[in-house]
């Protein structure tokens, strides 16, 4: 008996249907990951705002405003510093459905992080998700990070929510230092899969890193 392949999922994101991105100039990847609210502003509907959380979130994030994303079925904490755009939500393509940031400086000077939600499609197994996440993390990688090797430092299946879930996360050295890219997949409740995708740029702060990892640990479902 043969195990059925998952559905593939929605990534990586491109910026035109149909249209593969092509590899950016190496002046440019320095602010691949600064640049990717430009990039990912190409139209698409979405439905998220944001409210202040009670007492329900686990530290650190616990009293953090939330952004409700009611595509991907996940909420989200957001640290302090880092941004939330309603109306830029709502230009995103149709792999996200969310987005929060943190930057600090402009141009190639520009250092930070982003973290975006949006739905991935059908469900996803329990017992396939960390290929799925593993696989669609790379490609992420591929499509943020052109030409720039990606090397594993966790992949763990975990819960989000009471929801089976897999987190990977990559390194990627680019010329200003050491990127991360930490993706976390979620089945809810058996119908469908979503994601948290965080990018952090080399040279960022480690603790874009930490607020990166807390976001992700913050997600509730509905």
């Amino acid at each position: 008996m043969t195990t059925p392949t998952p559905a593939p999922m929605t990534y990586p994101p491109h910026p035109c249907p149909g249209r593969t991105p092509q590899p950016a100039p190496a002046r440019s990847r320095r602010r691949l990951v600064a640049g990717v609210v430009a990039l990912l502003l190409v139209g698409a509907g979405a439905a998220a705002a944001v409210r202040w959380a009670g007492g329900g979130d686990s530290a650190p994030l616990a009293g953090r405003p939330r952004v409700d994303d009611s595509r991907a079925g996940l909420s989200y904490a957001v640290p302090e510093g880092w941004k939330h755009d309603a109306a830029a939500d709502k230009k995103l393509i149709g792999a996200f459905s969310s987005q929060i940031s943190e930057y600090t400086g402009t141009g190639d000077d520009a250092t930070g992080g982003t973290v975006m939600a949006g739905p991935a499609g059908k469900p996803v197994p329990r017992a396939e998700l960390g290929r799925a996440a593993d696989s669609a993390a790379r490609s992420n990688a591929e499509f943020f990070f052109p030409d720039l090797p990606a090397g594993l430092e966790e992949s763990h299946d975990t819960v989000v929510d009471g929801q089976p879930a897999h987190t990977t996360v990559l390194r990627i050295r680019t010329e200003d230092g050491i990127a991360r890219l930490r993706l976390t997949v979620v089945t809810i409740h058996g119908e469908r899969t979503s994601f948290l995708l965080g990018l952090a740029t080399g040279g960022a702060d480690p603790a874009v890193a930490r607020d990166m990892e807390a976001v992700l640990g913050s997600a509730r479902v509905g």
